[in-house]
């Protein structure tokens, strides 16, 4: 009887799986190390997020020194834009503040008076839109051409302006090929400070 109670005693006291289970998860040392190798787990991951390498990674975590990670150089292409902008809406030619028939009104009426006086003052704004219409009714009466003509006919008020263009702007413009018409800058307006110039033919 004695031998099968020391026997009881002896297998009480060895250690059995579940015993090292309990033992491996729960003691405080081992919770601790887990806690640790989870830490270690979760930067490692990071940093393979972010494009650092396991060499680096092992480096600032075991060797202690202190570094600061560069993302890996990316392909550059460069047909595609790196910033973010707006697109181009509205800005195909200035609305100077009209409806498109009110705005091609205004214009074909500064294009004549330009064309009859030779200089006029407007807004700077408007001075800058009415030039390349200038510069065009001026490519016309170089060209000389009846289609030419009628085109001028469309735009300018003034039918006898037109004829008196196609007659003296081929001489006078004859060694020029582009740029008839030019933008001074005036004082600004009085009363609301709008910026004021003087377009005139060269």
């Amino acid at each position: 009887g004695t031998s099968f109670v020391a026997e009881q005693n002896t297998r009480s006291l060895q250690p059995t799986s579940s015993r090292i289970f309990f033992f491996f998860f729960f003691s405080p040392s081992t919770a601790a190390m887990r806690i640790i190798v989870t830490l270690l787990f979760t930067l490692i991951a990071g940093a393979s997020a972010f494009g650092m390498t396991s060499t680096m990674m092992s480096r600032s975590c075991f060797s202690g020194t202190s570094f600061v990670a560069e993302r890996p150089e990316q392909p550059q292409h460069y047909g595609a834009r790196a910033d973010i902008s707006m697109m181009r809406h509205r800005k195909k030619l200035k609305k100077l503040g009209l409806p498109a028939d009110q705005r091609k009104a205004l214009l074909r009426s500064l294009t004549t008076e330009v064309i009859r006086h030779g200089r006029i003052k407007t807004t700077l704004i408007r001075a800058k839109a009415v030039r390349k219409f200038v510069d065009h009714m001026i490519e016309l009466s170089k060209n000389g051409s009846l289609h030419a003509r009628r085109q001028a006919l469309g735009w300018i008020y003034d039918k006898k302006l037109v004829h008196s263009l196609f007659e003296a702007a081929p001489e006078r413009y004859a060694e020029r090929q582009g740029g008839y018409t030019r933008v001074l800058r005036t004082m600004a307006r009085k009363g609301d400070n709008a910026k004021m110039g003087v377009v005139e033919l060269v």
